[in-house]
């Protein structure tokens, strides 16, 4: 994990071990967003955030952290799985809670560690700025260019405007581009993804399976989205941000530990 291409002070290099776990191809689709809200509005889950998107096989966006948290809980039921997430020993269903509980061993759908997050962005290469590579183009992902500023950055001045269509946001249907190494799509680009963890600062030692600190203020989002600068798209960039906010720049994909 981490990158030492371009100086981050918050990504420093260290090893780590996952073990095996299943991602989600794509990011939750507004269509997938809308059809778990609603059988989860009848069955408990009472506040679960409307949501934003596109269109409905655009991502999913105007999330907040709690919202997806409890939707996965959600999708698990519907699907006939076991939820992850408890508050007290109690399915998360409801309000925003600080003390939600990941139960790993479920068979449930839940949010991915920072480090499987990462793990799976990289599709099997090290050591790169990018799912593919070391520079970026509007032909492989959908982000605000910036003319060669920095150097990696081949795109002109401009959103992607194959994209950039009525008002905003300007996101892009799920799938647009090239999958990654390991068949995952958009894992740089398009919307921020909401992981599990609490944000904080990196170990220097090698770490196995690790959850994040205990603890925090802020919760862990990656991936950079559609009006961001491709900076703000490498694999090992970071970003700690309140789980109450939602923008339509923010999204999520689910992760299981076991065959959904």
């Amino acid at each position: 994990m981490g990158d030492a291409l371009d100086g981050l002070s918050d990504a420093a290099v260290h090893t780590v071990s996952v073990s095996a776990f299943y991602m989600d191809k794509f990011e939750v689709t507004k269509a997938l967003w809308d059809d778990v809200r609603d059988w989860g509005l009848t069955n408990g889950y009472t506040d679960l955030d409307a949501g934003g998107g596109k269109a409905t096989i655009h991502p999913a966006q105007t999330i907040t952290w709690y919202a997806a948290v409890k939707w996965c809980n959600a999708r698990s039921e519907m699907d006939g799985l076991t939820p992850c997430y408890t508050v007290s020993g109690t399915t998360y269903k409801t309000g925003q809670s600080d003390n939600v509980v990941c139960n790993w061993s479920e068979s449930g759908y839940r949010l991915p560690t920072e480090a499987e997050w990462e793990k799976a962005a990289r599709g099997g290469l090290s050591g790169k700025r990018f799912p593919w590579g070391d520079t970026i183009s509007h032909t492989q992902a959908n982000y605000f260019g910036n003319n060669g500023s920095p150097s990696y950055d081949l795109a002109p001045y401009s959103y992607n405007l194959t994209y950039k269509v009525g008002v905003e946001p300007y996101t892009s249907p799920v799938g647009s581009f090239a999958a990654n190494g390991y068949g995952l799509n958009d894992m740089a680009g398009n919307v921020f993804e909401w992981c599990w963890d609490w944000y904080g600062t990196y170990g220097s030692g090698t770490v196995t399976d690790p959850t994040g600190p205990s603890s925090g203020s802020y919760r862990v989002l990656r991936a950079g989205g559609w009006g961001n600068y491709a900076f703000s798209w490498r694999v090992a960039d970071r970003n700690g941000v309140n789980p109450a906010v939602s923008s339509n720049s923010i999204g999520f994909r689910c992760a299981c530990s076991s065959v959904p």
